[in-house]
Parts: C-alpha cells; structure tokens; sequence
C-alpha cells in the first residue's frame, strides 16, 4: 500500500508496513476488531476523505487483511470482515494501544480497555520466552537475524 518500497531490506517488519504503514490503514484495521464492517461506519469514526477510505479498504481486500462481502443486491453494497490474517493484527493494535496509553496520553479521556468475551477478564500485551515460559520484559528482548 506504501507509495514507497524498501527494496534491499531483508525485514519483515519493512514488509508489514508495506501492507498496514498507510495513514488511517491500522485504525480502520482497529475499529473492524470494534465491529465496524460497512463503508459509512468507518466514515462515523474516522476523520477520513471517502476517495482515501476507499483507496485503504481495497488495499487491506487486496492483501487479505479484510473480505468484501456484498450485503445488499439494489444497490449493491458491501461490508468489510477482518480474515483470520486481520484478526491476527488484534495484538498489533492492542500494543499500540497500551503503548499510547503510557507515553503519548490525551488526558482527556478514559483510555479503551481490551476484554476477553469469554470471562470478562482484561487482556493485555505481554512478552514471554518461548524456552523457559517466563515473562521478558521489554529492556531484555534484543532482535537477531534468522536462526
């Protein structure tokens, strides 16, 4: 989706953002993990141009990120489902989250919470070792090449 490309670079992080680093791309990608499917609910949460909303949910239908599946015959229309691919974003969006929550605040609001729907519990973003299961925090996690 980047008008950019980071041709040279073995990272897949480069990659990711070729598909989600657009403007806008993750929070429409956070408000279908609300729920919101269809063209004019995301207009009602997101300050956006329709010609770039547009431009943005065919980017995330063409990359898999969401379905569109037509809802009504006349006049057709559509609604956008996050793929299982989408869904595995949710842990992207949450880390966002929790990270704006601690180091770029309004002050003015409640921050969002993150629930698990079957008990009700809070859900967080947490590191843990895949060798000895035990959490890691953020200062000790060093990145690597490809083993």
């Amino acid at each position: 989706m980047l008008r950019r490309t980071y041709d040279g670079q073995v990272c897949s992080i480069a990659r990711a953002l070729e598909i989600v680093g657009e403007r806008w791309t993750l929070l429409i990608v956070r408000d279908a993990l609300l729920g919101v499917t269809r063209f004019d609910g995301f207009l009602r949460c997101l300050p956006i141009a329709r010609n770039v909303l547009s431009d943005r949910l065919n980017g995330l239908v063409a990359n898999k990120v969401l379905e569109r599946v037509q809802y009504q015959d006349r006049p057709p229309r559509y609604e956008y489902l996050l793929t299982a691919k989408g869904r595995e974003l949710a842990p992207v969006v949450l880390a966002l989250m929790e990270w704006g929550d601690r180091h770029a605040p309004d002050g003015t609001e409640v921050p969002r919470t993150a629930v698990h729907v079957g008990c009700g519990g809070g859900v967080g973003v947490g590191l843990t070792c895949d060798t000895c299961d035990g959490p890691v925090p953020a200062a000790k996690v060093a990145l690597g090449p490809a083993q």
